[in-house]
């Protein structure tokens, strides 16, 4: 097989490249390491910033999202029992779009198949080969037949275990690493959402976040320990913790009901560098993680995707390399920015296990100084509807 651009990854990220390329005229082939039905069934997030939400315009598959989403014009803090809200479209003018990360792919996949799209599934033993020549190739198995790709770029949007990022070599790459002591333990439920928009808390016994996938569909999260299991909590537990780190406000009107997934998420914080190594780009969490405080992960992923676009657009139409030479340059920037933003977001809300009474006094200082300077609520607003691109 020939392509101009092999895509490894059929999540949101290689979804969304592959279709936005479609569009001008670029030929894509995707790789998938599972079936559709399992990459449907992660729950993921569901917060998308302005930025995010034009490429779903642009690609042609922000129908669904514009009619369903739910645009939010603010975020509440919470600490105890004070509260206060972040005004988004105050300070800078834009919302965000609450739209599920499930409904996002299903889109995405839907209008892959319709414009003819290149999907394969279930391919295993996929290597990238020859990437720092001018002739790289992608060889992989599927239907029990080992197959070969031929092409001019490779996007690397395989996540973070997948094997686009370890095809660079160590003599190159350079990695980052955070790892939090604390988990995001996760309940998916069909009850309407406590709030109109997320709520974030900060108490004595740890995190919770208060979030919504539709009208009858919420997420709700608490910290945990990392020894924790899903087993370890019975709905019940659940929302009676839930109940106990959020206000009483909120919790009194809280409508509780059976889980239909219940996870948990480890925190880190990663970065791989470069982004690019000869002709394979990385994108999204195949070069970089963020904790998921301040919904950056989904949307860090677009902002590769918007480089990368851009990048090959101009070289396909204007034999023009700089977009391609300056991506990891230009992507890494923003990059680093979100990550700063999602590493401060997790300081300011969480309790970690070695911090002393003074750092809970700090803490709490940095929540009410929040609280009372416009200047500080507008940096996190433009923070939280995304940097421009």
């Amino acid at each position: 097989m020939r392509t101009q651009v092999c895509i490894i990854g059929g999540g949101p990220s290689g979804l969304l490249l592959s279709q936005l390329l479609h569009n001008k005229g670029i030929d894509t082939i995707i790789l998938e390491r599972k079936t559709r039905d399992y990459v449907l069934g992660r729950i993921r997030a569901g917060v998308l910033e302005v930025g995010f939400a034009e490429l779903m315009r642009e690609a042609g598959v922000g129908q669904r999202m514009d009619t369903e989403g739910f645009v939010h014009d603010g975020t509440v803090i919470a600490y105890g029992q004070e509260q206060f809200r972040i005004d988004f479209t105050k300070h800078t003018g834009t919302p965000v779009i609450v739209y599920g990360q499930t409904e996002l792919t299903r889109d995405l996949y839907d209008k892959r198949e319709e414009t003819g799209g290149n999907l394969i599934f279930n391919v295993d033993h996929v290597v990238i080969n020859d990437a720092d020549t001018d002739k790289p190739y992608v060889t992989f198995e599927a239907d029990g037949k080992s197959q070969r790709i031929d092409c001019d770029y490779v996007a690397g949007c395989d996540g973070f275990h997948g094997v686009s990022r370890q095809t660079i070599p160590l003599t190159v790459r350079k990695e980052y690493e955070k790892v939090y002591p604390f988990g995001w333990l996760g309940l998916l439920s069909e009850t309407p959402p406590v709030h109109e928009e997320l709520i974030y808390s900060n108490s004595d016994r740890g995190f919770a976040l208060c979030s919504m996938r539709n009208a009858n569909l919420s997420r709700y999260y608490i910290q945990c320990p990392l020894s924790d299991s899903p087993s370890d909590w019975s709905d019940q537990m659940f929302w009676n913790e839930l109940k106990r780190r959020i206000p009483e406000e909120h919790a009194d009107k809280l409508i509780t009901g059976p889980s239909i997934e219940k996870s948990i998420a480890p925190l880190r914080s990663f970065v791989s560098e470069p982004m690019r190594w000869g002709r394979l780009f990385l994108c999204g969490d195949a070069a970089h993680i963020v904790p998921p405080t301040g919904a950056k992960g989904l949307n860090t992923a677009a902002s590769d995707i918007y480089y990368l676009y851009h990048a090959m657009v101009q070289f396909y139409a204007d034999k023009d390399t700089e977009g391609l030479d300056r991506y990891s340059e230009k992507a890494l920037a923003r990059i680093w920015k979100a990550e700063r933003f999602s590493w401060w977001m997790s300081n300011l809300l969480h309790r970690y296990p070695d911090q002393t009474d003074f750092d809970l006094k700090m803490q709490r200082a940095d929540l009410e100084f929040l609280r009372e300077n416009e200047a500080s609520q507008k940096v996190l607003a433009e923070n939280y509807v995304g940097l421009p691109f």
